[in-house]
């Protein structure tokens, strides 16, 4: 998941360089909904796994 936020962005990045500024916003939010699902995903883990080991 982190994989697809970090191309999100990357497309965002080139897509305002070249001028594509609609794509950019779009691409923009796709990578920050992505990274939030990835970090909540992950504290969840992080917290089942510290709760399962004792």
């Amino acid at each position: 998941m982190l994989n697809w936020a970090l191309t999100f962005f990357i497309v965002a990045l080139v897509a305002a360089v070249l001028g594509f500024t609609g794509i950019a916003v779009a691409a923009a939010g796709i990578a920050k909904i992505l990274f939030v699902i990835f970090l909540v995903l992950f504290l969840v883990s992080l917290i089942a796994h510290t709760t399962r080991r004792v």
